[in-house]
């Protein structure tokens, strides 16, 4: 694996720099809006918590198995029916079924882990085994700030998170959109939006499967930016794509298509079920599990048909409703079990897992926190390799905001922090018997030499919470957090600097977006 020169992996002491507008710059001094944690892909050093004993595993498997094999998957592709019949598998006009052997076989095909290698190799990741990756809010149609409210999203403010995105050392991956910019046309907005990313970030990007175009389109210009030939594309993952089945028990047109295209080039699909349970999937948790690994493990089978061993990974979106009003929830106690349950019975499958940090709330206040930090705190727990949606989501994904995104990362920072081992050291040193012996009884630890040693790195700093006191935090302001957030987040955008990019890529890349563009871009029904 390729590193920063000045990262650092989760097994090292924690050093705090400043901007993340560069890879590899940890500061221009005065010039960074906050002190953060450098860039790592953090090594997750729990054991998950496994909720299913040994024969609820196998409960859950056969009835997997018995819907792939009994009910059926809805393939709504031809293409894809037709790979599947010539598969061996029971097609009945777009209805499929699988038996366990063809789904086992599949699997044993696909790899555990896999590197994704964006523009700038030293933000290459490791996806699968104990590592975990943390994804930008991706999709909303709408923004929300304290200053303007809510609104429907623009390029303006997409362009505004994808800079939080690139500057924020703890997240990761680009994925969708971090807000849909519908002043711009469906016909080029990929276009754009892809170029945005690829010019403005260094980290690695997502195209959406919504037809060949857009597919094809990204994944040349992700080429281009990496100024890679065909064959280099090709060779390693460089990008990703996210398909999301119709449940129950379906897959739809456009995506299929465009993971086939994908899977075909050896470039990363996630598959995730979006199962609410008591509305798109039985009421309990135990089926609406069943159901959502079904759905994604039929469509996992046929990507590994077309190509055996091309990166793949199983996410999970099972959630609940709220019974009273139909709404989404999310960050419950039964999100919390159903990622936990998925977690064990994708490692029984050896794939890499996604999932995601999310919530029902509709501003940046407690509940968003603790219903996020409820979903983030069950991807560790489930041993989840990507969390999609892990810094911005409100309003059960209708909202981004850049307020939520920063205070999100300071619980990705925590959370980091958290995997540190040093934490746990057990030297001579770390257990401080001749600290504990120079202050003895009724003593304090504030000015002996071991703390004064060890002071500014023992414990994480926060750039967002305040630990005064009442009165302290009262005589300054008394700014509550998605204030001091908001301040944080327009001096990010006020300073920010794009990662360099190559200058011959980047004219290559131009180009080839004007040429699309006059091409007429991807079809729309518009």
């Amino acid at each position: 694996m390729s590193h920063d020169p000045d990262a650092q992996t989760a097994t090292q002491p924690r050093e705090r720099v400043r901007s993340g507008g560069r890879a590899g710059h940890k500061t221009r001094a005065g010039s960074a809006a906050i002190d953060q944690m450098p860039w790592r892909v953090p090594v997750n050093t729990d054991r998950p918590t496994e909720p299913l004993n040994g024969d609820g595993i196998a409960a859950i498997h056969r009835g997997t198995m018995k819907i792939l094999r009994d009910i059926g998957i809805e393939f709504l592709n031809p293409e894809a029916v037709e790979i599947l019949r010539k598969a061996g598998c029971k097609v009945t006009g777009e209805n499929v079924r699988m038996d366990e052997d063809f789904i086992m076989e599949m699997l044993g095909h696909a790899p555990a882990s896999f590197t994704m290698t964006p523009r700038n190799p030293a933000r290459e990741l490791i996806m699968g085994g104990n590592h975990m990756l943390f994804v930008n809010v991706s999709s909303p149609p709408n923004a929300w700030d304290m200053e303007r409210g809510k609104r429907a999203g623009d390029f303006t403010a997409f362009s505004e998170f994808v800079k939080l995105s690139q500057y924020f050392n703890c997240i990761h991956i680009l994925g969708g959109y971090p807000v849909e910019p519908i002043d711009i046309h469906p016909s080029v907005r990929h276009l754009d939006c892809l170029h945005e990313m690829l010019t403005q970030s260094d980290k690695l990007v997502h195209a959406y499967s919504l037809g060949a175009e857009r597919v094809e389109d990204v994944m040349e210009m992700v080429r281009i930016a990496g100024g890679l030939s065909h064959d280099e594309f090709a060779a390693k993952p460089r990008m990703f794509t996210n398909i999301n089945s119709v449940s129950p028990l379906k897959h739809d047109y456009p995506m299929l298509d465009g993971a086939m295209r994908m899977a075909r080039r050896g470039q990363p699909v996630v598959v995730t079920p979006f199962t609410l349970a008591g509305a798109m999937a039985p009421v309990t948790m135990a089926g609406a599990v069943t159901l959502s690994l079904a759905e994604g493990l039929a469509a996992i089978a046929l990507l590994q048909y077309i190509n055996p061993g091309c990166p793949v990974a199983l996410g999970t979106f099972t959630s609940n409703v709220d019974m009273k009003s139909g709404a989404p929830a999310f960050g419950t106690p039964e999100y919390m079990r159903a990622t936990q349950m998925t977690g064990q019975l994708v490692r029984h499958y050896g794939i890499p897992m996604r999932s995601s940090g999310v919530c029902a709330a509709n501003v940046p206040d407690g509940q968003a926190m603790w219903e996020t930090s409820n979903s983030l705190w069950a991807a560790v727990q489930s041993g989840t390799n990507m969390v999609y949606h892990a810094a911005g989501w409100l309003e059960g994904g209708l909202i981004a905001s850049p307020e939520k995104f920063v205070m999100d990362c300071e619980v990705l920072q925590m959370i980091q922090r958290y995997f540190e081992p040093v934490t746990f050291a057990t030297r001579d040193e770390d257990i401080a018997l001749d600290a504990i012996a120079e202050v003895g009884a009724g003593g304090h630890y504030f000015g002996c030499q071991h703390t004064q040693d060890r002071y500014q790195t023992a414990f994480y700093q926060p750039f967002v919470s305040d630990w005064r006191n009442y009165e302290a935090w009262a005589q300054d302001g008394a700014v509550q957090t998605p204030e001091r957030a908001n301040r944080i987040y327009k001096q990010i955008i006020a300073e920010f600097e794009p990662a360099p990019m190559n200058g011959d890529h980047a004219e290559e890349l131009a180009r080839f977006v004007e040429k699309r563009k006059q091409e007429g871009g991807a079809p729309t029904d518009f």
